[in-house]
């Protein structure tokens, strides 16, 4: 009887543990997003393949949105990554650059906004205007993808490494 009640007492115990680690999980799932008004700017890539719908978005390393959508256009064969950003982030110059970056070597991938001086400013898009439509508006005009790194080991295993012989 005493083993039983011993028993009893780890499993509740164990069972405590486990529901203050889902608790503490859900209480810090806020992703430290915008909390505030959120404006929607979009990015063309000639690849998205490590970008998925949820995919942070960072400037200078502090998370500021997160990937809303991404979609094809098959008129030009690109990418279209609609960004959900916070509002306080704007104005940006229209030389800011969109970057896919890794954060490990293991995998994960984020975009990374790096902000620059250019002619004018991006401008958010108004009720009426569409994300890459005609307008133009919320667009930032740079954009690079991530390097496969796979692709990358491959051309050096194979001797391809680009070097002189």
């Amino acid at each position: 009887m005493r083993e039983s009640i011993f028993e009893t007492l780890v499993g509740l115990a164990v069972l405590i543990v486990a529901g203050v680690f889902l608790w503490f999980g859900l209480a810090r799932g806020s992703d430290g997003g915008p909390t505030g008004e959120v404006v929607e700017l979009g990015a063309r890539f000639s690849s998205a393949a490590t970008i998925d719908r949820g995919t942070d978005v960072r400037m200078a390393g502090v998370k500021i949105g997160t990937v809303r959508d991404v979609a094809l256009d098959r008129d030009r064969a690109e990418a279209l990554v609609t960004l959900a950003v916070a509002s306080e982030v704007l104005p940006l110059g229209d030389g800011t650059t969109a970057r896919v970056q890794s954060e490990s070597l293991l995998g994960g991938a984020y975009i990374n906004l790096e902000p620059a001086e250019g002619f004018g400013e991006i401008i958010a898009c108004e009720a009426e205007e569409e994300l890459f439509g005609e307008s133009g508006c919320g667009e930032i005009l740079y954009a690079q993808g991530s390097v496969d790194l796979m692709t990358l080991f491959a051309s050096f295993a194979a001797g391809n490494g680009g070097g002189e012989e």
